[in-house]
C-alpha cells in the first residue's frame, strides 16, 4: 500500500472552520501573511492563495463586499475583481511557467459553492499532463509545493509587477 502524506490537512480535518461569520470577511481583517494568505490587496478586492488549493497556485480573488453572487456588485468592484485576476495570470505565468487556466466562480450551493455568501472568482493554474493517474485513478491531487512556500514566491512576484 502507498501513503500521501498531507499533514496540513489534519487541523482542518479535526477543527474545520471554527470562526464564526464568513471566512472571506475575517480574512480581510488579518494583517497580511502567512495567517490569511492574502497576496494582494486593492480598494474593492484582495486576492488569497487557497488553503486547500486544486494545483500550486490555486488563488482567489474576493471583492471586500459580502454579497453571495456577482449581480449584487458595482461595475468598480467587478473591474477590480478582473484586473486582480488579468495580474494573477501574469503573476502565477512567471512563477510557475503555466500552461493554462481554469477561471470561474460557483455560485450558490447547487453550483458547488463551499462559501455560499460571499462570491468569489478561483483562478486555477494548469499544465499539460496534470490530470496524472491520481486524480483520474483515485480521486487525489499531489501538491508538491509547500503552501508557504508558493506564499513567499507568489508574494515577491506580485509586488515586484505592481
Amino acid at each position: 500500500m502507498k501513503h500521501l502524506w498531507a499533514p496540513w490537512r489534519m487541523e482542518y480535518i479535526l477543527e474545520g472552520n471554527q470562526e464564526e461569520g464568513c471566512l472571506f470577511c475575517h480574512l480581510a481583517e488579518l494583517q497580511d501573511g502567512l495567517d490569511n494568505l492574502i497576496l494582494h490587496r486593492g480598494v474593492n478586492s484582495f486576492v488569497v492563495l487557497n488553503r486547500y488549493p486544486y494545483s500550486n497556485g490555486h488563488l482567489m480573488v474576493v471583492p471586500f463586499i459580502h454579497t453571495p453572487s456577482l449581480e449584487g456588485l458595482p461595475l468598480e468592484v467587478l473591474h477590480e475583481l478582473i484586473q486582480s485576476t488579468q495580474q494573477a495570470i501574469v503573476v502565477l505565468r512567471k512563477a510557475y511557467d503555466v500552461d493554462g487556466f481554469n477561471l470561474g466562480s460557483n455560485i450558490g450551493e447547487a453550483a458547488g459553492a463551499g462559501i455560499e455568501d460571499h462570491v468569489h472568482l478561483h483562478v486555477v493554474p494548469r499544465w499539460h499532463g496534470d490530470t496524472n493517474f491520481m486524480a483520474t485513478t483515485s480521486q487525489t491531487r499531489v501538491i508538491p509545493e509547500k503552501l508557504e512556500d508558493t506564499y513567499t514566491t507568489l508574494r515577491g512576484l506580485w509586488a515586484s509587477s505592481e
